[in-house]
């Protein structure tokens, strides 16, 4: 292949969805691109200590972060996906009622053990906990997940009862029952936004990549892994 491919870089939450719209893009410009996904506090890190990546794509407050400090190309920033938060259970569990804010409190009282990401729904439910005023009640059986582990994978392999993270990253885990999405009033949706990184060599092929990762022609392949057009 004479064309070189686009290196970037992505946290877990959108690597399905990406996988999927990197090969439509592939397919529809002939230009290849190579999307590293790991754990979003790891994917800022690296970006931050200078680690060379045409694009990055991350939350958009990580984004905003790598901007400021001068890793991304200044107005490159764009906003391609929404991504909202669900709870699961092992499979063959009895379903909580998540249906209004008191309702999901009360089954993460009930909860033997419940688990978080690292990422920015795991601070955002953090900080709900906080606001319920059972941050502290409920701190001893509450399981972070490491960077880059899935919350599905503790909950499936039976370590929690009760998993938060973004539909997405659930859908496809097997051996968990997904019990819905968190009630509007306490949903969590995380936006995704993307830059191109300041050292890349391919700045007009990595633009093209982000204006089709925000482009209508991408929106079927997010809503069908749990997320919307942003």
């Amino acid at each position: 292949m004479t064309q070189r491919q686009i290196h970037g870089i992505s946290s877990m939450a959108t690597r399905q969805v990406l996988a999927d719209l990197v090969a439509a893009f592939t397919q529809q410009s002939g230009t290849g691109a190579v999307i590293e996904s790991v754990g979003g506090v790891d994917a800022a890190k690296r970006v931050a200590a200078g680690e060379p990546f045409d694009v990055v794509i991350l939350a958009s407050d990580a984004i905003d972060k790598l901007l400021a400090a001068g890793h991304l190309l200044p107005g490159s920033k764009v906003d391609w996906v929404h991504s909202g938060v669900a709870v699961a259970v092992p499979a063959g569990a009895p379903l909580p009622d998540i249906a209004s804010e008191d309702a999901v409190r009360q089954a993460v009282l009930a909860a033997p053990s419940i688990s978080l990401s690292t990422g920015p729904s795991g601070v955002a439910l953090a900080r709900l906990f906080e606001r319920w005023g059972i941050a502290g009640q409920i701190a001893p059986r509450t399981v972070q997940a490491p960077p880059g582990v899935p919350v599905g994978s503790l909950v499936a392999r039976g370590e929690v009862a009760l998993g938060f993270q973004q539909l997405s990253e659930l859908l496809h885990v097997p051996g968990i029952q997904i019990v819905g999405p968190l009630p509007p009033a306490i949903q969590i949706t995380t936006t995704f936004s993307a830059g191109v990184g300041v050292q890349s060599t391919q700045v007009d092929a990595a633009r093209a990549l982000l204006a089709y990762l925000a482009s209508p022609a991408a929106a079927q392949a997010k809503q069908k892994q749990g997320m919307n057009p942003a």
